[in-house]
């Protein structure tokens, strides 16, 4: 097989793996940016390497011509979630984009394999624009939570060690790690709200402060340095204290300060 032709089918998967990225991330930046709490914590994403390509050929009986028909996963995007909650609503986001559809879904959190595996496979079709035009591709989409990336990493690399014949007696020890994996989530699931609002809370004061450092850098050229140092000096106090609510108040008294400059430079 020339190595041209490879590059010819891959080259395409490997631009969509980096446009769902790009947007995915989007999706984290622009909930923390407003002090919201994402549903996605975390995205990766990968092209199938060739000789996994190639093993799921010989496996399926597949000619080169029939890879993108035969195999469903050359490209995949692996969605993290802090909470099991949190994996519909990333389903409903994903049904809910104009950018790709939903071709099937495969629910394997409340209908986990035997061995314990549980994850939410979508595949999706998106489009890609390649010199010779656009061209359709399927997208696996991974949702899953941390727990339960966690438990099949570790599985896969068993069966990538063991030739997906693992030992029973380690196939019996993931079981149990599977039911702990269950466990640990339905415990964080019971403080999700907890744990939401504190991360709400810290993103939120991490934004405002630095809307505050970005006010000060601006001042420093309007301002005289001496005012300056003032109203630094106020800022690492206030900040010290912890409290954003005074935070707040600082942020605001500050604007109507800078507001004031621009004001005498018109």
């Amino acid at each position: 097989m020339e190595i041209q032709l490879w590059r010819d089918l891959l080259d395409p998967y490997q631009l969509a793996i980096d446009e769902l990225m790009v947007k995915f991330k989007f999706v984290i930046k622009e909930y923390r940016s407003r002090g919201m709490y994402c549903p996605i914590e975390a995205v990766n994403g990968r092209v199938k390497k060739i000789s996994s390509i190639l093993e799921k050929m010989r496996k399926k009986n597949l000619d080169f011509d029939d890879i993108e028909d035969g195999i469903e996963d050359i490209a995949g995007i692996r969605i993290i979630c802090q909470f099991v909650e949190d994996i519909d609503a990333v389903v409903n986001m994903i049904k809910n984009r104009t950018d790709m559809m939903v071709k099937t879904e495969k629910d394997y959190i409340n209908n986990p394999k035997a061995s314990g595996y549980r994850s939410y496979h979508m595949i999706v079709y998106y489009d890609v624009m390649t010199i010779n035009g656009t061209k359709r591709l399927k997208v696996e989409l991974q949702i899953r939570t941390l727990a339960m990336n966690f438990w099949a990493t570790i599985e896969h690399s068993l069966k990538y060690k063991y030739r997906h014949n693992i030992p029973e007696e380690i196939k019996d020890k993931l079981t149990e790690a599977a039911q702990a994996v269950v466990k640990l989530d339905k415990e964080m699931s019971a403080v999700r709200d907890e744990i939401t609002d504190a991360q709400n809370l810290f993103q939120q004061k991490a934004n405002l402060v630095a809307e505050i450092l970005n006010t000060i850098e601006n001042l420093y050229s309007l301002a005289n340095k001496r005012e300056i140092i003032k109203i630094q000096d106020e800022f690492y106090m206030i900040y010290k204290q912890d409290d954003i609510d005074k935070l707040r108040k600082f942020s605001r008294e500050l604007d109507f300060i800078a507001e004031g400059y621009r004001a005498q430079g018109i």
